[in-house]
């Protein structure tokens, strides 16, 4: 192991000609004039499996590491085998109104074992130590969203020291390279560390291992093997292997390749060998030049990441370091601010979420701790579909597929707990779940008692259908839909007063109703995504041309569920009964009963405008700060609700230093990274939005932004969107089709309808 060097941010105390530093070339940077303090400065990289956060010293460098199979504990199934005795007897309770002795209930005989789930987990640093480092000057810090690749540079005694870091989704490493303009001048010694029960050595000559085994939590023992390598090469001087540690002199250049992996091949599996993953992952790179995994790297993420364009304008302020933007938003015009948080957002996405990868966690990939905020898991009752909101209109489906891998293992665990649990078939998750695919309620009846995260899942499986029109991949999913639906036929009970079909026990997260508990039956938020449910398995049986039965039985007890109602206040109700206004957290983080209007539409501004105004009073209700990813989700509903000055008010909000860290990650606080995409869906609605069968075109564009030009988003049907506006208003608008159909254009009272063939363009503009 190797102590951290006490001289760390010496950089820290230059002044001087470190202010004289130009800003990188590429306006999708976010740069800095000095290292990172802690770690929501560091700098971000990933190839949706490898992390890396770049803390940029100059006498020591930190490369913070991650793997996303890296989780404690191993495979269990933590269902409780008491709660199916115990159900009827809680859904009398909650009937009677006695929901205080419902929860105590659920708490006793429903809650899994163990009671929480397992945290995601750190690899270790690599640390990079630099002799004769004092005196630097000209220092630059930055991330090229562009190209995802960090640097670092400075200057010492008239050499000019530059570090390049990307994490190569084709090579499956991250790869640094440290260079000078003068000959025999990269001098380092590279040590590792970890919190893991792991060892560091040295296999000569030139490479460290970590090698070591997971931790466990709550009672659940680590089942996991893990290593990780780095391969030091150099261009001139020597390289020196000692106790732990590597030391390079008088070299030209170096390059250093880090592979890590586990021995994860899936929930049930822990039998991988991660020595040859990672050896073999070093060896297959080792023989490409610099420039070529260079190259691979950013013709990858190139493909992805250059989808899209926005432009919103720019002014000098763009030219200003990203942590001084960020902390004098409210007191500069900078217009491109927004842009690059909306690009960042998709960086993250695409960094952390690739085919054959995990999904992305409260984190994304990016974690420094044995036991994170929350244990960076899937929370299903909001924040994994949030950061899977962007993926469609922003043109990154590909990102969805780790989601969708997980939703299809779900369905074999949540099975389980649906049969154990529920005495139900199909299957069923709650508000949680980790790495081995946990479906059982935990926490505690207060936010763990809602049997809809399964249910609500499936959207995104639909979603990813309904921007695609691939009916091979639907065939593939719908068993899944169709599975979430069956739970719900076997489990929907009749409340007694209106003989509605209603969930029971429940809750409408994570918020509490006056009766001292949250538990209750039948909350709006549940209806609402029971019945995007039902008419999605409905069109996607219609579509596959199978299941009548199974549709009609949808479609009667879709008929059946609670509706959405207006209480005394004018609100959205929350809860079956008019309990909104006294609850006792009128301002809480969660707008669980608003998912009808965003991300479902079965609330909309023209279609249900006596619904839509009731949104609006429970969001001035409720207020409009939050969390990061609280604010988030109103930006969305607010976009939806075409309130274009609303919703611009809600992103400063979002974007401020109280809610957006130095390194533009989402401040909760602290970091979650749910925020972050949110943002990016929501400005994303501000120009464009999908829904209630049309393609509404800049529906809530705010007065901030008078001119500016967004380049491939994406909407329902397959179709692909530029849209330019000047002064204002929408000067033209392309459209191509990927899949052919046809389509509805909305602007304002204005609408067009296009019949496309597959791969056809059509453009409208001048639209007044």
């Amino acid at each position: 192991m190797i102590a951290t060097h006490s001289a760390l941010f010496v950089i820290m105390t230059i002044s001087g000609s470190l202010t004289a530093v130009q800003p990188p070339a590429e306006p999708l940077s976010l740069w800095y004039r000095q290292p990172a303090r802690q770690w929501v400065e560091a700098l971000a990289v990933g190839n949706g499996r490898l992390g890396a956060m770049v803390f940029g010293g100059v006498v020591e460098e930190r490369i913070q590491l991650n793997e996303d199979t890296l989780w404690a504990g191993g495979p269990y199934d933590p269902a409780n085998p008491d709660a199916l005795d115990a159900l009827p007897k809680v859904r009398e309770l909650i009937f009677a109104g006695r929901y205080r002795e419902a929860h105590n209930l659920v708490g006793q005989k429903m809650m899994a074992k163990p009671l929480t789930q397992m945290p995601y987990q750190c690899v270790g640093d690599l640390l990079l130590k630099f002799p004769h480092a004092d005196g630097a000057t000209d220092y630059r810090r930055d991330l090229n969203l562009d190209t995802a690749v960090a640097t670092v540079s400075y200057t010492v005694d008239g050499a000019r020291y530059t570090r390049e870091v990307f994490s190569s989704p084709v090579d499956q490493i991250i790869v640094i390279r440290l260079t000078a303009d003068k000959p025999g001048k990269v001098t380092f010694t590279a040590g590792m560390r970890t919190p893991q029960k792991a060892s560091v050595t040295v296999e000569s000559p030139n490479t460290l291992v970590m090698q070591g085994v997971n931790g466990g939590a709550a009672g659940i023992a680590g089942a996991l093997k893990y290593q990780g390598r780095v391969a030091i090469a150099a261009s001139g001087g020597q390289i020196v292997p000692g106790d732990g540690r590597i030391t390079v002199t008088d070299a030209d250049s170096a390059l250093l390749l880090i592979a890590a992996a586990t021995s994860y091949k899936s929930y049930k599996d822990v039998t991988g060998d991660p020595e040859s993953l990672a050896k073999d992952a070093i060896t297959k790179a080792g023989v490409k030049p610099f420039e070529s995994l260079l190259r691979d790297h950013v013709a990858a993420h190139q493909k992805l990441f250059r989808r899209v364009t926005l432009d919103l304008g720019t002014t000098p302020a763009a030219n200003r370091p990203t942590d001084e933007r960020i902390r004098d938003l409210d007191k500069v015009k900078d217009p491109q601010l927004a842009a690059l948080y909306f690009q960042f957002g998709r960086y993250l996405l695409i960094s952390s979420s690739r085919p054959g990868c995990q999904p992305a966690n409260l984190q994304g990939i990016w974690n420094d701790s044995m036991n994170p905020p929350w244990q960076s898991k899937y929370t299903i009752n909001i924040n994994t579909e949030m950061n899977y909101w962007p993926a469609e209109p922003t043109n990154l489906a590909e990102c969805v597929e780790p989601l969708v891998a997980m939703v299809m293992d779900l369905t074999d665990t949540g099975a389980r707990t649906a049969k154990t649990s529920y005495g139900a078939g199909g299957w069923v998750t709650h508000h949680n779940t980790d790495l081995w695919r946990a479906s059982a309620p935990i926490d505690g009846p207060q936010w763990g008692m809602w049997p809809t995260g399964g249910a609500w899942l499936c959207l995104h499986l639909w979603d990813h259908y309904d921007y695609s029109r691939d009916k091979e991949y639907l065939a593939k999913v719908y068993p899944a839909m169709k599975g979430a639906a069956q739970f719900f036929f076997d489990t929907l009970v009749e409340e007694p007063t209106h003989k509605w079909l209603v969930t029971s026990p429940s809750l409408s997260p994570e918020n509490g109703h006056p009766f001292g508990t949250s538990v209750c039956a039948g909350p709006a938020m549940d209806m609402q995504i029971l019945r995007d449910l039902f008419n999605n398995c409905i069109r996607a049986a219609e579509i596959l041309g199978v299941d009548e039965d199974f549709r009609k039985q949808a479609a009667a007890t879709r008929d059946r569920l609670a509706p959405d109602q207006i209480g005394s206040a004018g609100q959205l109700q929350e809860w079956l009964e008019d309990w909104d206004m006294k609850a006792p957290e009128r301002h809480h983080r969660h707008v669980s009963h608003l998912y009808g209007l965003y991300p479902s539409d079965q609330i909309h501004v023209r279609t249900t405008p006596d619904l839509a105004a009731a949104v609006r009073k429970s969001l001035e209700v409720r207020g409009d700060d939050a969390t990061g990813w609280g604010i988030g989700w109103r930006l969305n509903l607010w976009a939806r609700l075409h309130d274009g000055e609303h919703a611009y008010k809600i992103l400063t909000m979002l974007l401020r230093p109280e809610r957006t860290y130095p390194n533009m990650f989402d401040a909760h606080p602290p970091f979650q990274i749910d925020g972050n995409f949110g943002g990016v869906s929501g400005i994303a609605e501000m120009f464009l939005q999908s829904c209630a069968g049309e393609i509404d075109l800049l529906p809530a564009l705010p007065k901030a932004w008078p001119n500016g030009v967004v380049k491939g988003l994406r909407a329902r049907g397959g179709f692909e969107l530029d849209v330019q506006w000047k002064d204002g208003k929408l000067a033209n608008v392309t459209v191509r089709s990927l899949a052919g159909g046809s389509c509805r254009l909305r602007y304002g009272a204005v609408t067009r309808d296009l019949n496309m063939a597959k791969g056809q363009t059509a453009e409208w503009g001048g639209v007044q």
